[in-house]
């Protein structure tokens, strides 16, 4: 009977490391889905950015403050806004947590961050930190945000497995990740947003489900961009 269990046990075991090495070669071995999508970045105009990204009509700028409200973050929380650009819900989140909270603006392109850090100094906030982070790497710290929030981002995800992942680790228990990002419909969507987003909504939510999260709610706010709440999965 012991030598039983001893055996299973040890398969358990070999099935288990098994699985850490494949995922381990996966996101070693993942290629980019949109090669090229973010060379836009690289050396940015910043101020043809805030134009762009901070302009009546553009619909989450139009409804950023109901975006906020709907993510219940509450003052001394730790955020992520990944993919932050020029700032503009790094700075609305900076407000809402306070002084005992944290935001950090995450994106891999150092002008957007020296810009954001300059811009919330100018508003007087000194609860907004900025990371550069890699194509396959949030670079935050583990179990060390509450929210990971994403507006119009995951489609410029190179790689979204090792993306997801990283964010996961980011996550302490019980936070949530939030994704707001183009309806892809080939009914009502435009030719752009046809030809640059990569996947539709129901696409990224099975990327994500299997990336260790589960769909908590999928709410009705936007028009143009879908707004999906995740929950991490234990372990």
């Amino acid at each position: 009977m012991k030598q039983s269990i001893s055996i299973a046990a040890r398969t358990l075991a070999c099935c288990f490391f098994s699985m850490l090495i494949f995922v381990s070669i996966t996101h070693a071995e993942e290629q980019s889905v949109r090669p090229g999508i973010n060379r836009y970045y690289v050396n940015p105009d910043w101020q043809q950015w805030v134009n762009t990204f901070e302009r009546p009509g553009r619909e989450v700028y139009d409804k950023r403050f109901a975006i906020i409200e709907a993510t219940d973050v509450r003052p001394g929380m730790v955020v992520a806004d990944i993919g932050a650009g020029t700032g503009l819900f790094t700075r609305l989140f900076a407000e809402r947590v306070g002084p005992q909270g944290r935001v950090y603006a995450v994106d891999i392109s150092r002008p957007f961050i020296d810009n954001i850090l300059r811009s919330s100094r100018d508003q007087g906030f000194t609860n907004v930190e900025g990371v550069i982070n890699s194509h396959k790497d949030v670079s935050l710290p583990p179990a060390s945000i509450d929210l990971a929030f994403l507006v119009d981002t995951y489609h410029h995800f190179e790689y979204p497995a090792s993306m997801l992942s990283s964010i996961r680790k980011s996550l302490r228990a019980g936070a949530t990740l939030i994704i707001i990002d183009f309806r892809r419909d080939p009914q009502h969507s435009s030719s752009w947003v046809m030809g640059h987003v990569r996947a539709g909504k129901d696409a990224v939510i099975d990327e994500i489900t299997k990336a260790g999260f589960r769909l908590i709610d999928d709410k009705t706010l936007l028009r143009t961009n879908y707004y999906l709440v995740f929950s991490k999965l234990d372990s």
